[in-house]
């Protein structure tokens, strides 16, 4: 009894240790640098989000934060080398939400279970521009629905299973009209296309298309979004353009490979969204066509499990498949 005695306070010892190890291990995070992946070439919106919040991130989390490019696949290579990554909190992810509510609908082979990352925060939300070449003569969503049901026209997109190709998509299915896809690669490209005159109209993200605007040179119908675009607060959204209920919000979500500790989520993701709220941020945001979002882990998990059930119906309805 007395070697029990004595032995029981160095067990107890032990014990305490092994479960405030962990603690003290969260409570230093981060030791070293943090990297974020980036599943997609430098210079798109995501790309200019992360880089907008990484300096002053870093002098919260007091690490550096390295942006780590890894195109490829749609995005699937980068979600795939942060879903396979440790759980210690030094790699994330960063992208659009279409990672985990398109690409499983889509793709064939994705390279990660979808389940494998968990949401951190959605950061921002985009729509898509609905633009048409002057010599169309339209001037409304109506206007192009009604000319659209009495001839054959296309649009354009930055690709297949891109935001606009959905988007225009979803509404083609609501408003009961028909018009020929044509993809390209990148928004850009397909933005000249549609100022050409090759193509009379796009559904295209809000930056490519706003100086063509603002220029006289493209007709703005429609913002796909539920609310109005920030940098264009004159064009009125589809559903107030006269398709009710119909909503295409995208976002720019983070991810955490699945097993990361909460705290060291919750400091992530409050360094981030505090990064994000800054006036200077704010403005680059604004200018960007995007808005300030930063929920919650479990609301961002919510948010993108309904886009995921909404585009999926619209992947099966189009029958849409990539390689």
């Amino acid at each position: 009894m007395r070697i029990t005695r004595r032995l029981f306070p160095l067990q107890l010892a032990g014990l305490a240790g092994g479960l405030t190890a962990p603690v003290w291990a969260q409570a230093a995070w981060p030791e070293r640098p943090v990297r974020i992946v980036l599943p997609f070439p430098p210079g798109g919106p995501s790309d200019m989000v992360i880089r907008l919040a990484a300096e002053r991130m870093q002098a919260a989390l007091r690490q550096p934060i390295v942006i780590d490019n890894k195109p490829g696949a749609g995005g699937n290579l980068g979600a795939a080398e942060v879903a396979r990554a440790a759980p210690d909190g030094y790699t994330w992810l960063w992208a659009t939400d279409t990672l985990v509510t398109v690409n499983p609908h889509v793709y064939k082979s994705l390279g990660f279970a979808p389940e494998a990352l968990v949401p951190v925060t959605i950061g921002t939300a985009f729509s898509q521009t609905l633009v048409c070449h002057p010599s169309v003569g339209v001037k409304t969503l109506a206007e192009l629905v009604a000319k659209a049901r009495a001839t054959k026209m296309s649009y354009a997109s930055g690709g297949a299973g891109v935001p606009g190709h959905l988007s225009m998509e979803l509404l083609q299915s609501m408003a009961s009209f028909d018009m020929t896809h044509v993809p390209y690669k990148g928004p850009a490209l397909a933005m000249q296309d549609v100022m050409g005159g090759q193509v009379p109209c796009g559904l295209l993200a809000g930056p490519t298309v706003l100086p063509q605007v603002r220029a006289g040179k493209l007709v703005a119908l429609a913002v796909s979004g539920s609310r109005r675009s920030p940098t264009l607060p004159e064009v009125p959204t589809v559903a107030e353009a006269g398709v009710a209920g119909y909503v295409a919000d995208f976002t720019l979500a983070m991810w955490a490979p699945r097993g990361v500790p909460d705290p060291i989520v919750a400091r992530m993701r409050q360094a981030f969204v505090d990064a994000l709220r800054n006036p200077e941020a704010a403005e680059r945001l604004k200018a960007s066509d995007q808005t300030l979002v930063g929920n919650t882990p479990a609301e961002a998990a919510a948010q993108l499990a309904a886009d995921n059930r909404k585009w999926g119906e619209v992947a099966r309805r189009i029958k849409l498949g990539l390689d």
